[in-house]
């Protein structure tokens, strides 16, 4: 009964920022709330073994590799998430900042599920290039390449963020 304490606990906590993550590697709200309950329930089938301390790591962990897992066995159907659809409702006013974050989204469908995952542990939750590696199973080179081809590849699919990310990387 603690165990289903906890894990309620922890669920009511980190909603909210798994499936921001989520949405980040899926593109679509729809899927990101999938993603994020099918990966709650493989947490709780093993939640009794699992240390508070790393807790998030180890859900973040099935996280990611669900959502590689998921695009390995869709890979062959025709992608449901096209430009003409409505995307999801920014909440920001600024025309500039919304089209910034349409462009990227766009952008960021169009990368490979690894490299979306590579890139959005890395930037958006400010992982080093070793935390990154650990939470998606890989060599810490193999996160440095695919950064490295991601970036160069949004680079290619919208120049218009140039400024954007050129700025941040030749900072690094």
């Amino acid at each position: 009964m603690a165990d289903r304490e906890a894990f309620d606990a922890y669920v009511r906590e980190r909603w909210a920022p798994l499936l921001r993550t989520a949405m980040l590697l899926t593109g679509d709200r729809h899927s990101a709330e999938d993603l994020v309950q099918e990966t709650l329930i493989r947490a709780a089938q093993h939640w009794s073994r699992v240390e508070p301390a790393t807790a998030d790591a180890y859900v973040r962990r099935i996280l990611y590799t669900r959502s590689v897992d998921a695009w390995r066995w869709r890979r062959h159907q025709p992608d449901p998430v096209d430009g003409a659809r409505e995307e999801n409702r920014l909440t920001a006013h600024d025309p500039e900042e919304v089209e910034t974050r349409l462009t990227l989204a766009a952008a960021l469908r169009r990368l490979t599920p690894r490299q979306r995952a590579v890139l959005v542990a890395r930037f958006y939750e400010d992982r080093t290039e070793l935390q990154t590696a650990r939470v998606l199973g890989c060599s810490v080179n193999t996160v440095k390449s695919q950064t490295r081809h991601a970036l160069e590849r949004l680079r290619v699919l919208a120049p218009e963020l140039a400024d954007t990310f050129g700025r941040k990387e030749t900072a690094r």
